[in-house]
């Protein structure tokens, strides 16, 4: 089945699934929104957001769907662990990030922020550190009371949980949040970025990155 990816090179949610693919060792077609426009995308995906994954003559929205099927179609590597239980609590970490990080400190809220609420750009910044320094707290407990110990965030091999972390904190970075606190979530992101599929998943190393441009 031909697989074409929909992205952009900061998109984060991109980067889950871009790394998932690479672990996977499934072979995909990258294609840059900025390449196409806006316009063009949303025939493809009316809900206008990234990244979405064409599948055939199907197209497949929501990094957290598209990672659903990528684990059911390409099983191993698995993303999940066998124990229900245990993947529940990936899930959960996961979620956290997708569904309660991320939505309030994405591109489309921060612009909201300053161009209809008239936020200064020390507000918007301060809104972000906010909802990461929240975040980040639960995901650091999270991790502190893991039953098992591993470079990863659940065992000694990555997983769906640590799909979602690389990107976030690789956000945190770029806005200057003190990630001191969060010692374990570093020495997770460390473990991952030590490997090629994660590497290669990193914005930095997209065709559509601008040249000449500093990483991060």
């Amino acid at each position: 089945m031909d697989l074409t990816l929909y992205s952009y090179h900061r998109n984060s949610a991109g980067q889950r699934v871009r790394t998932a693919l690479n672990l996977k060792g499934v072979d995909y077609t990258y294609l840059s929104v900025s390449d196409i426009g806006w316009d063009a995308y949303r025939e493809v995906n009316p809900q206008g957001l990234l990244p979405a994954l064409r599948i055939g003559q199907r197209v497949v929205a929501q990094s957290t769907a598209i990672l659903e099927y990528l684990e059911a179609t390409y099983p191993e590597p698995p993303l999940l662990p066998d124990d229900p239980v245990d993947a529940a609590e990936v899930r959960a970490f996961a979620q956290l990030i997708a569904c309660e990080m991320h939505p309030l400190n994405n591109n489309r809220v921060r612009r909201f922020l300053e161009t209809d609420m008239d936020a200064s750009e020390a507000a918007v910044l301060h809104w972000y550190r906010h909802w990461i320094a929240l975040g980040f707290d639960s995901l650091e407990t999270m991790l502190r009371s893991r039953p098992r110990d591993g470079d990863f965030c659940f065992g000694d091999r990555p997983g769906m949980a640590d799909l979602y972390l690389v990107p976030q904190v690789q956000n945190a970075r770029r806005f200057d949040c003190d990630l001191v606190p969060y010692p374990l979530i570093r020495a997770v992101d460390e473990a991952c970025r030590r490997l090629p599929a994660f590497r290669s998943a990193l914005p930095e190393n997209q065709p559509d990155y601008p040249k000449g441009r500093p990483a991060g």
